[in-house]
């Protein structure tokens, strides 16, 4: 049996807002969309390590949060959304973690074989497909963190050194832990 990284929920209908109702995902859907669509102008070489997976849909599960993200990272048919937890899409694979770990990895602070070994990240389904994912990721200049965070400017780079905090902290709480 696969190991799950331990859910801890963070918002509406979550442990620590019990009584705050679940985030509505169509929301999240423009700012996904957008996010999607910047990073893949921005980076149209990516796509190409990708191979035959550009046309995969990947699960990824922030454990700690209500919601999951669903990807194809396909050039010509991008697909980026919030998705229900009770709504299990067709996938190649799923990449399940933390929101932070999801996060350090995607602002390259993290190392991604450190944190599936360490179980910390969970890969199940095609792994070949999360490998061209994870490379073409690499490829891309900036980190995807701070690119998203510029969208938003002066307050979303607030929030991504705010989290980057977090995260830091989550990581010396983790190595102390061992």
């Amino acid at each position: 049996m696969t190991p799950q990284p331990s859910p801890q929920r963070a918002f509406g209908g979550s442990r620590a807002f019990p009584f705050a109702p679940p985030l509505p995902l169509f929301v999240l859907r423009p700012i996904l969309k957008r996010i999607v669509t910047k990073i893949a102008a921005e980076n149209p070489d990516m796509f190409d390590r990708l191979g035959p997976h550009r046309h995969a849909y990947f699960l990824i599960d922030p454990v700690n949060m209500p919601f999951m993200l669903y990807l194809r990272p396909d050039p010509d048919a991008l697909d980026f959304r919030a998705v229900s937890r009770n709504n299990q899409l067709p996938h190649v694979a799923c990449i399940s973690g933390t929101f932070l770990d999801l996060l350090t990895l995607m602002d390259a602070e993290q190392d991604g074989d450190a944190l599936f070994f360490s179980r910390d990240l969970v890969v199940t389904g095609d792994t070949e497909a999360v490998v061209c994912l994870r490379n073409a990721l690499d490829d891309v200049d900036e980190p995807i963190a701070e690119s998203v965070a510029d969208m938003f400017g002066a307050p979303g780079r607030m929030a991504l050194n705010a989290l980057r905090r977090a995260a830091e902290t989550a990581q010396k709480r983790k190595g102390a832990d061992q």
